[in-house]
């Protein structure tokens, strides 16, 4: 009886062994076997419209990057124990912001934009949404969440853009005492001047 335990036991380890062996070689694919294609653009449809809007909106005070890499912006605070920055970086190392804003003399960001689409409803999307939103909070820097569309009018992204505007006003206000428009200001005809 022993004596069939012990087989048992020894051709389990074997079965073990022979799938970690297997699953072990198909992730050690050769290079030459890893095959990609290119993307046919770097925005969706949505983003490269809220881009161009964006574009238009803001003077040359800013410059607007996309797909912007959460890590690239933040990063953790260093600390004694390296597990706990290296958990700390590996929740935002392959997260990325769709746009940011920043500005044109040192680049350095003001305004980080996401466009909320139709997969921001599910529930580990949300979890993911809450917390760059409470890492930006933490780091001081706005977060700015737009609902994806078709289109956007120039209105309603200066709408969307007010921490942008909060912002210039409380620097202006410091230095001038007056705020300073985005861009453009508006009249009966549409769009005139800049800034």
């Amino acid at each position: 009886m022993e004596g069939f335990v012990l087989v048992g036991l020894l051709v389990l380890a074997v079965v073990f062994f022979l799938k970690f062996l297997a699953r072990n070689r198909t992730s050690a694919a050769p290079a030459d076997q890893l095959r990609y294609r290119r993307r046919p653009a770097l925005f969706t449809p949505a983003e490269r419209s809220f881009a161009g809007v964006l574009d238009q909106v803001l003077d040359a005070r800013y410059r607007v990057y996309g797909k912007v890499r959460v890590a690239d912006l933040i990063e953790p605070l260093p600390g004694k124990d390296r597990r706990i920055w290296q958990k700390a970086f590996n929740r935002i190392s392959a997260k990325h912001f769709d746009f940011v804003i920043c500005n044109s003399s040192d680049l350095v960001p003001v305004v980080v934009i996401e466009l909320d689409d139709s997969s921001h409803q599910k529930a580990k999307r949300q979890q993911r949404d809450e917390m760059l939103q409470q890492i930006c909070q933490q780091v001081q820097l706005p977060l700015i969440r737009v609902p994806a569309q078709k289109g956007y009018k120039l209105v309603e992204v200066e709408d969307y853009l007010k921490p942008l505007r909060d912002l210039e006003s409380t620097a202006d206000s410091e230095t001038t005492g007056q705020a300073i428009p985005l861009r453009a200001v508006r009249d009966d005809t549409g769009w005139a001047g800049g800034v």
